[in-house]
């Protein structure tokens, strides 16, 4: 009887995976053939056999055969997953960075429990819950793991604090502590303004309408739109934008699957930035939801497609969950851009092909050249008012291509950012030289024309390198060295504030934020990529 109740579990348990909705779900041949072989390795295999791992490995493989992006999403994963999408996570609401096998407190996050009991940056979390954490190698996913919790539970930790004779004991009481997906927003220019998107999340749209009506009030008439790097994420949240920039009712984006009629998603005609000249910035690691949104303005020749080919994740999926907590997330359409365009990129010969062919933009020149990037004729399409040439199939082809600046790169610039040595002398810098930077730099303006660092520090970072293993190599030090000094400083700038202002030092080096500053300042040339006349 209890081999039975197994054999069914587990039909039950494959059964998700052949269903698209409740009113969808068949019991057919398929689904019991793989019920069937777990339930008899169960019970008659010669040796023990794990069925919940054999279950995971057969869900992975399956859907590995579907497409590159239906995937199975473990019980412990799935909370971890939908943290950044949902805005927040709980916990006690720290910045904290890991110095000398140490956990320092970088800031307290403004209105969060631990800023409410008192915790300062620079404290060192020395104990958790009675726990000694210094000294036991702990990474930041143990520190996450002590910290994180439920809502209104407690967590009790000492802190040394410098200054103070005794360590100082807290009792925090967890709360929601939110994520941001905006990380930069500020004025390039007296009338150009700039946002940096990391994801598009349930709070996204929130985000960026507060930063709009800030630039606003700094006199942006124009706005440089950054999504170089950015995933995706929410659809919703990318229409949501899209809708910003039309004046008038426009389709932004459509989906269509086997199982899944049409659904057209439309601007509302109410843009607050309909007026504005708009540049987007994109590049190999922007995917999903940033192509929707740079898509539909592509389409529409709304606003200039400005640096490098985007991912081409074109599918659709949707979160269904397995009895254990785990998730299935499967591909039940494609969207399509307003010309009709798919962007996913081909994975008609495998998942290890499709990332094969991704990885090649690397070594085939497409990074240096536009030319490097071949499309079929049959990808072509036309844009929606002026009739420019686009692609689909791969990705979104931007407007002005961008090469990959590696003037700065080097072998030792590699292994000193491989070996996180930037970053800890940073942190090192900062906590020794905490009240004289805070004394001296009233603010970050004053801060970003003032601060330099003396030879003497930047013998201290040499030396710091090759303590951790990076020999000196004054040549390759000399082809680096602009960028390293900028992204130190920038690193020290996020430490005294925000990683807005970690941005606006090290985008001072940013050879595709300066073309676009030049596109977008220049009307004529403007419009003229757009084919406007």
């Amino acid at each position: 009887m209890k081999s039975i109740f197994k054999i069914n579990s587990i039909a039950g348990i494959v059964l998700f995976l052949f269903t698209i909705s409740a009113s969808a779900q068949v019991l057919n041949e398929e689904t019991f053939k793989i019920g069937r072989t777990l339930g008899l390795i169960d019970a008659y295999y010669v040796d023990s056999a794990n069925l919940g791992s054999l279950a995971e490995k057969a869900i992975i493989e399956i859907l590995k055969n579907l497409d590159p992006h239906s995937t199975y999403i473990s019980a412990k994963d799935v909370k971890d997953m939908n943290e950044p999408l949902n805005g927040n996570f709980e916990g006690i609401g720290i910045q904290f960075n890991l110095l000398h096998d140490t956990i320092i407190i970088i800031e307290p996050i403004a209105g969060g429990p631990s800023e409410k009991v008192g915790l300062k940056a620079g404290d060192r979390i020395l104990t958790i819950n009675k726990e000694k954490v210094t000294g036991i190698g702990i990474n930041t996913s143990g520190v996450r793991t002590r910290l994180m919790g439920a809502k209104g539970t407690k967590v009790d930790i000492s802190v040394f604090r410098r200054g103070e004779k005794d360590l100082l004991d807290f009792t925090i009481i967890r709360d929601k502590i939110p994520i941001y997906s905006l990380d930069a927003s500020y004025m390039l220019n007296k009338e150009t303004g700039y946002i940096k998107l990391n994801k598009f999340a349930a709070t996204t749209e929130k985000e960026f309408s507060d930063a709009v009506t800030a630039l606003k009030k700094s006199n942006m008439q124009n706005l440089i739109l950054d999504l170089r790097g950015n995933g995706g994420g929410y659809m919703l949240a990318a229409t949501a934008l899209a809708d910003k920039f039309f004046s008038d009712k426009k389709l932004i984006v459509y989906l269509s699957g086997r199982k899944t009629p049409r659904q057209d998603h439309n601007s509302t005609g109410n843009g607050s930035l309909a007026a504005a000249r708009v540049v987007v910035l994109t590049d190999e690691g922007s995917a999903s939801a940033s192509e929707i949104l740079s898509g539909a303005l592509q389409d529409w020749d709304r606003a200039v497609i400005l640096g490098r080919r985007s991912f081409g994740k074109g599918l659709v999926q949707n979160g269904f969950y397995l009895t254990d907590g785990s998730m299935i997330r499967l591909t039940i359409a494609r969207y399509y851009t307003p010309s009709g365009r798919s962007i996913q990129s081909t994975y008609e010969d495998g998942y290890d092909k499709y990332m094969e062919n991704f990885y090649k933009r690397f070594t085939d020149g497409e990074m240096i050249s536009a030319d490097s990037t071949h499309f079929l004729d049959s990808l072509k399409y036309k844009t929606l008012v002026n009739k420019r040439t686009v692609y689909g199939g791969g990705g979104i082809m931007p407007d002005v291509f961008v090469a990959i600046d590696t003037s700065y790169n080097s072998p030792y610039f590699r292994k000193l950012a491989g070996k996180n040595v930037l970053n800890s002398f940073a942190l090192e810098y900062f906590d020794k030289n905490r009240t004289t930077l805070t004394g001296t730099y009233k603010n970050f303006n004053d801060f970003k024309a003032g601060f330099t660092f003396t030879p003497e520090d930047i013998k201290s970072f040499i030396a710091r390198g090759e303590a951790d293993g990076v020999a000196y190599n004054e040549g390759q030090y000399n082809i680096s060295k602009d960028e390293i000094i900028l992204i130190l400083k920038g690193l020290i700038a996020s430490n005294i504030w925000q990683v807005n202002e970690y941005y606006q030092i090290i985008n001072q080096n940013d050879n595709v934020i300066d073309r676009a500053l030049n596109v977008i300042s220049d009307s004529k040339t403007y419009n003229s990529i757009l084919g406007y006349r």
